[in-house]
């Protein structure tokens, strides 16, 4: 499985609009969590941000929502932020403008945000263009990433997955983890480590 963890300036560049990382020099960084809501890593997660006094944005399938609204209220109720993750994570570039515009438009039914992320990170320049022109009223911020965890690859060891973060992560770094069943092993280890060595570091974690 082939993944970048840091994303180069160069992507970045090439897709100016949307957001990659926050351009700060004070010591923040932006957790965000892809494919929740889930019965059981969503809620550690919030246990775990609580604990560390900070706050986070979760990208969110319309499915999952669905299926789990009272961790979902927890999640707003807490002071997190919320994003449309599409309604059953589609790939947009396996996926026609029509049925991928229709899916996230599903999904608003159940996640009230402008924030958007795509599936995969594949998003079309018409999808893209579409969603920041304005659909359904909203107009919408598509976020990417500066760091990727690799959390989601199951023949990655906790360790590496840690290391991932810890070296790449800087100032106004917005960070990918998964509150899903295939990213919990790591998800379980990495999280807290992460949490504790940037706040050792004098480090704030904000939503976006």
């Amino acid at each position: 499985m082939f993944y970048l963890v840091k994303t180069p300036f160069l992507i970045r560049a090439l897709r100016s609009s949307y957001i990659w990382k926050i351009n700060t020099e004070d010591k923040l960084l932006h957790l965000t969590f892809d494919d929740g809501p889930h019965e059981t890593a969503t809620p550690y997660v919030l246990d775990q941000l609580k604990y560390f006094n900070a706050k986070a944005t979760f990208f969110c399938l319309g499915k999952n929502v669905a299926a789990h609204p009272a961790i979902y209220s927890r999640i707003i109720d807490e002071g997190h932020a919320v994003g449309n993750h599409t309604y059953d994570h589609l790939n947009g570039w396996k996926t026609s403008d029509k049925n991928y515009l229709e899916n996230i438009a599903k999904a608003a039914g159940y996640i009230d945000s402008n924030l958007f992320r795509p599936p995969y990170g594949r998003i079309s320049l018409f999808q893209g263009r579409a969603l920041q022109k304005g659909m359904h009223g909203t107009k919408y911020r598509v976020v990417m990433w500066d760091v990727l965890s690799g959390d989601f690859d199951i023949t990655l060891n906790k360790e590496k997955c840690l290391q991932n973060v810890l070296l790449n992560a800087e100032a106004g770094s917005v960070i990918v983890f998964h509150d899903s069943a295939k990213a919990w092993e790591r998800l379980e280890y990495v999280l807290p480590k992460t949490l504790e060595h940037f706040s050792e570091k004098g480090y704030r974690f904000e939503k976006l």
